[in-house]
């Protein structure tokens, strides 16, 4: 039987507030997400993927933000929910694994308060039981002393805890959805590796559905089933996670995987994608975004509106380009 859809995005647009006038970091994108499934959102520093992230939690500073479009979860459109309603969700249904654990738990108040807090608002439990619970989930997320640490504040733990325990905080109300933004870039690749163990297996446990955000293919041809590449703000390549690697077609998904060192590599001949993403106050007003870092291929071959084709079952890629590539010699 086929997972059921938790959550779908429709033609979402989020925008920030540069001198005055809205450009769009998130542009158009659609996108669903199933029960007991990892997806992951790859692309380069700047491409939007973090801005698509937390405008699904409505985490964007509205003051400077402009967000439209449709967030489903569940069926309800959560642009359309007060922030009551949205705190409701947050936290029990939803919740979000930040990149920097410093930074995103509270300095002040101890690891174990800082659970028992997202349990006392929406578990429903006594406080002592939520404290066995918070001890038991910090134990569940490999924290060897659980005890000790739920006393302990963030400064007093390593990197790789202060993410253990922000995992726990995420799980703390088995919620159907995790947002997991860069859970391990701060972190050295054997802590990386034990993280993300992790939350594999609390997702085989709680069959919690992930969004993956990452620039790591690593980190995704291990984790995915599904994978959305993201480039200046739009999703240019859609696929299930084998027949990504195995039958890349953009050629901005094949810039990215022909940059992955090898040991096959002849380490004098390095690929390297030409230019940067364009910033959001010049991002081309047409055409296939990417054009401008593949002038080897002829601009025939553009889409001056680009849209989807479909080449293989639920593999999409945006822009007939597709159709032509080749690595620049």
């Amino acid at each position: 039987m086929a997972n059921k859809e938790i959550l779908r995005i429709n033609n979402l647009v989020t925008s920030f507030r540069i001198q005055q006038k809205y450009y769009a970091a998130v542009d158009d994108v659609s996108l669903s997400v199933k029960e007991n499934e990892i997806i992951a959102i790859v692309g380069e520093s700047g491409c939007g993927k973090s801005a698509l992230a937390l405008s699904i939690t409505s985490l964007h500073n509205k003051n400077y933000t402009k967000i439209e479009g449709e967030i489903l979860f569940r069926g309800t459109d959560l642009l359309k929910l007060s922030v009551g309603e949205l705190n409701k969700i947050r936290g029990k249904e939803i919740s979000m694994i930040f990149q920097d654990p410093l930074t995103a738990l509270n300095p002040l108040m101890t690891i174990g308060a800082q659970i028992t807090e997202t349990l006392n608002v929406h578990g429903g439990m006594s406080k002592s039981k939520n404290k066995d619970t918070a001890i038991d989930l910090l134990n569940q997320v490999g924290i060897t002393n659980p005890s000790l640490t739920y006393s302990q504040y963030p400064h007093e733990l390593s990197g790789g805890m202060r993410q253990r325990a922000m995992i726990a905080i995420a799980v703390s109300c088995n919620p159907p959805l995790i947002i997991a933004d860069e859970p391990t870039t701060a972190l050295d690749v054997t802590i990386q590796a034990q993280i993300l163990d992790l939350i594999k297996k609390l997702q085989r446990e709680y069959k919690t559905a992930t969004v993956l955000i990452t620039h790591d293919l690593g980190v995704v041809a291990e984790m995915a089933d599904r994978i959305a590449v993201m480039y200046a703000g739009q999703i240019v390549e859609l696929s299930p996670a084998r027949e990504l690697f195995k039958n890349p077609k953009h050629p901005y998904t094949r810039s990215l995987l022909s940059a992955i060192p090898s040991m096959k590599t002849d380490t004098d001949k390095l690929y390297a994608i030409e230019g940067t993403v364009p910033t959001l106050i010049n991002l081309p007003r047409e055409g296939c975004r990417f054009s401008g870092r593949t002038p080897w291929i002829p601009p025939e071959y553009h889409e001056e509106v680009p849209v989807y084709h479909e080449i293989a079952p639920e593999h999409f890629v945006l822009c007939s380009c597709h159709e032509k590539f080749f690595l620049e010699k």
